[in-house]
């Protein structure tokens, strides 16, 4: 693997966390709002982010490869509603999406085919990650006022565990 290749993996590696951070804000406001359920929905999708982060710490370190742990900003903290909390993380989702596409087209460009292998998971993952957020976002947007379904989400969600893959 290239300095290149390393450097963007470990680019991916810190936003991964800094993912992890913004779901974390989201929790945050979502308990705010005394959403329990959706708060834990995103302390849920920030111990997924962190997983991913620690599969290319893991990969980066497998490869020769030092992880560097960087600083990051600070996210968004308030939002207008719960549809506009989860328009923003499909947002995000989308984001992360291209900067993986990102990752493989440069993985594909330096012939790296461990990395490319490795990111065919990452792939999978934001196919599901974005399906996810667009069905939510959707439900939320059927419901709209009527607060029985809202709570019944809300109970849904509290009930949202994270089980990391099997290796």
């Amino acid at each position: 693997m290239n300095d290149n290749l390393s450097k963007a993996l470990n680019d991916q590696l810190n936003f991964e966390f800094y993912s992890a951070h913004v779901y974390l804000a989201m929790a945050a406001y979502c308990s705010a709002e005394s959403l329990d359920g959706f708060a834990n929905f995103y302390i849920v999708q920030a111990e997924e982010e962190r997983f991913h982060a620690m599969k290319i710490y893991k990969f980066l370190n497998d490869r020769g490869r030092r992880a560097y742990i960087q600083g990051m900003g600070d996210p968004k903290n308030d939002y207008s509603s719960m549809l506009d909390v989860f328009e923003h993380a499909f947002e995000h989702e989308r984001i992360v999406t291209q900067r993986i596409y990102g990752l493989s087209d440069l993985a594909l460009n330096e012939r790296e085919h461990a990395t490319i292998q490795f990111l065919k998971w990452f792939i999978d993952e934001q196919v599901e990650e974005e399906a996810m957020f667009d069905t939510i976002i959707n439900k939320l947007k059927r419901i709209d006022k009527d607060s029985n379904a809202f709570f019944m989400l809300d109970a849904e969600f509290s009930q949202r565990v994270f089980t990391p893959p099997a290796p």
